[in-house]
């Protein structure tokens, strides 16, 4: 590995750092659209559902960019990569937040995205080559911090932004965002001597393509695809369903962000004592919270308390999901990591389109919970018969190995 590491040093490595900005300008972008619907769709003059899509562009962007980035920058120098993808990222939100209309907006989100799954996946690598071998963990934790204080506090702001200033000023700060990352990482993170070399794709993409890989691909869409089906319509829900104000919006976002948080790190210590329990765990508790808070509609105390609720059960089930897949995928770890992350956001797609044809059907915000709610139930029946599959495969190894 051509990264020095900081041998004897119990101090993380300021690059480390410098990829945690990154991944928190990512991450913003991502999210906080959701929180400026309504102000794009009226100034843009589409229905709320239409902008819902832009949310499904990215993640579409996303699940097709990654694995081939990764594919193709596989021989390059990772903090070119990095630095590449950064400016990317930054003139994308540029061009997001000059759009004249829909169209270009969603092209501009589009080619956002593209930053996005292959900045995680090269990241990770680079954050643990920077350090001892007993602080990998450590340093790719500080690294994803980026993307869950994103979630905490940068779409919160940016909703704040959109709400006072219009929903452009919260793409131009997203961009500045990105300038600061690109010099950051520029600056911060060493230089790699020379390429890499990279593994035979061919050889990767059969051993992401077994069956138990693809089933837990199959789960990772499923069951983020019931969040979002709530989630990326949360402001209507919460200005026209419960009540609240315009401005109340970006407070109950932060209370979707600690819960988020909190749930990412139940949900790993849940899958470090047993992952078959906590995945099956975790996403039947994503489905019983979406069914409950369809009850929760019409009060504004539990409405704030399900938005907590909805935030800690989703991503609960993220280490479960993702130790699942790397488990699995022996031989391709990395290109499974990026497909992984693709599966999220074609779950983010998937629950977009599926909540905006509940409302274009006519059945009323309302049913989004419902509806939603059976995603993830499918995903637990995934996770039950890949489980399953995987305990009769063992026991037939078993007796074969006897006989």
């Amino acid at each position: 590995m051509a990264f020095p590491a900081t041998s004897g040093s119990r101090r993380m490595p300021l690059a480390v750092y410098a990829l945690t900005a990154g991944a928190f300008g990512i991450g913003t972008t991502e999210f906080v659209i959701m929180g400026l619907l309504m102000q794009v769709a009226a100034d843009l003059h589409v229905s709320i559902a239409s902008a819902g899509l832009l949310i499904s562009g990215y993640a579409l962007g996303v699940f097709a960019g990654a694995p081939l980035l990764t594919a193709a920058t596989g021989r390059l120098p990772r903090k070119a990569v990095l630095v590449a993808l950064m400016v990317v990222f930054t003139l994308g939100n540029l061009a997001c937040a000059l759009a004249p209309n829909y169209e270009v907006l969603m092209a501009a989100r589009v080619l956002t995205s593209l930053a996005h799954g292959t900045f995680f996946g090269v990241g990770a690598v680079v954050a643990t080559s920077l350090v001892d071998e007993d602080r990998k963990a450590s340093a790719i934790s500080i690294m994803f911090t980026g993307l869950t204080v994103a979630t905490l506090l940068g779409v919160p702001a940016g909703a704040w932004l959109g709400l006072h200033y219009g929903w452009r000023m919260t793409f131009w700060a997203v961009a500045a965002i990105g300038v600061v990352a690109t010099v950051v990482i520029a600056t911060m993170v060493p230089r790699d001597r020379g390429t890499r070399e990279a593994g035979r794709f061919g050889d990767e993409l059969r051993a992401v393509a077994r069956p138990p890989v693809l089933l837990g691909l199959l789960m990772t869409v499923l069951g983020f695809g019931g969040m979002f089906t709530v989630y990326t319509f949360i402001q209507p829900l919460l200005t026209q369903v419960t009540g609240f104000a315009d401005a109340a919006v970006s407070p109950i976002l932060l209370v979707f962000g600690v819960g988020m948080i909190v749930g990412n790190l139940v949900g790993g210590r849940f899958a470090d004592r047993g992952l078959a329990k906590a995945l099956l765990g975790t996403l039947a508790a994503l489905a019983v919270v979406m069914a409950l808070m369809a009850f929760a509609l019409h009060s504004k105390v539990a409405m704030v308390l399900f938005t907590g609720l909805l935030g800690a059960a989703a991503f609960a089930t993220v280490s479960p999901l993702q130790l699942w897949v790397l488990r699995k995928a022996e031989g391709a770890q990395s290109l499974a990591s990026s497909l992984n992350i693709g599966a999220f956001n074609l779950g983010n797609a998937f629950g977009a389109w599926l909540g905006g044809a509940v409302i274009a059907s006519g059945t009323g915000l309302p049913a989004l919970t419902w509806v939603g709610a059976l995603v993830p139930a499918s995903a637990l029946l995934v996770a039950l018969y890949a489980i399953r599959r995987e305990r009769t495969r063992d026991e037939v190894a078993v007796c074969a190995d006897a006989a």
